[in-house]
């Protein structure tokens, strides 16, 4: 990420923060007078999002430390782990939102639905518009506030419509509860989602937009190259993904022809599965047979 764009998205985000502080801030009061679940739910919906853009803002801000001896990558990895806690939180949060929910269907309150309808269409529009400033971005800290903000837009107007119902005929405050059960269930799919990935890259697995047959058929095209084993890929943020395979020579080329087929290699597979940094180890011929390794040098 350059310096330049960094700052812009630094000041999104800031901007999208303290957006949501205030919304949130204006919800709970609004829920409270207005004696609605929903709109407390969207609340709630709405506080994982400052729990989402304030990390993805330290994740930002984190990735534009040097590497180091200790930390070769850096810290491109912060905004997974902001991801990974935020996720966690949202499953946590939906669970409590589920609870409240039950709770309202049991105990049910007279609902002041104008109220309702316009602390939810507020929402809306402070929801859409810090997500429209993030919609570009790439990072994966990035992209789950852009992704909270999205889903609160939507499941915010799910709450408006409900108060909208229930200011316009008076009755049917049913609609309060159900619309809060739409939240809650929003929030832990999406926080689900969110989770499996952020682990998946934390534990270095394969990611889902990587076809290892693919990649071994695209090294195999190489002129130079007998056969491919032992590859690995894995991401470094959920968007840039690294690299390591060993590669089988024909023949016996000189070290300079070696290294050229290396490079053929790297340029293969670096722009179609978006690999930002690989390793290739070669060997020769009959290297493999025995189950050793013989590095050409």
């Amino acid at each position: 990420m350059s310096h330049s764009h960094g700052s812009a998205t630094s000041r999104r985000l800031w901007a999208a923060l303290v957006a949501n502080v205030a919304l949130v801030v204006f919800q709970v009061g609004a829920g409270a007078a207005a004696h609605s679940v929903a709109l407390l739910s969207d609340a709630a919906h709405n506080l994982t999002d400052v729990a989402a853009v304030g990390l993805a803002l330290a994740a930002v801000l984190m990735a534009r430390r040097a590497p180091t001896s200790r930390r070769s990558y850096g810290w491109v990895r912060g905004g997974v782990l902001a991801a990974q806690a935020n996720a966690a939180a949202v499953v946590g949060l939906s669970a409590l939102l589920l609870y409240a929910t039950i709770e309202r269907f049991r105990s049910p309150e007279p609902v002041r639905g104008s109220l309702v309808f316009f602390a939810a269409m507020l929402a809306v529009a402070v929801n859409l518009s810090a997500a429209m400033g993030l919609r570009h971005e790439h990072d994966l800290g990035v992209r789950a506030a852009w992704l909270h903000l999205a889903a609160d837009a939507a499941t915010s107007l799910v709450v408006a419509l409900s108060g909208l119902v229930i200011a316009v005929t008076g009755r049917f405050e049913v609609l309060d509860p159900v619309a809060s059960a739409v939240v809650a269930l929003v929030v832990l799919v999406s926080g689900w989602r969110l989770l499996r990935q952020a682990n998946a890259v934390l534990l270095e697995g394969t990611p889902s937009d990587v076809a290892p047959a693919s990649m071994e058929s695209a090294m195999t095209a190489v002129p130079g190259v007998e056969s491919v084993h032992d590859l690995h890929v894995w991401s470094l943020d959920g968007r840039r993904h690294a690299m390591s395979v060993h590669v089988v020579v024909a023949g016996h080329p000189t070290l300079e022809e070696a290294q050229a087929v290396a490079t053929e290699v790297k340029r293969a597979v670096s722009a179609p599965f978006s690999i930002a940094h690989a390793t290739v180890e070669l060997e020769c011929e009959g290297c493999v047979d025995d189950g050793n390794w013989c590095a050409i040098r």
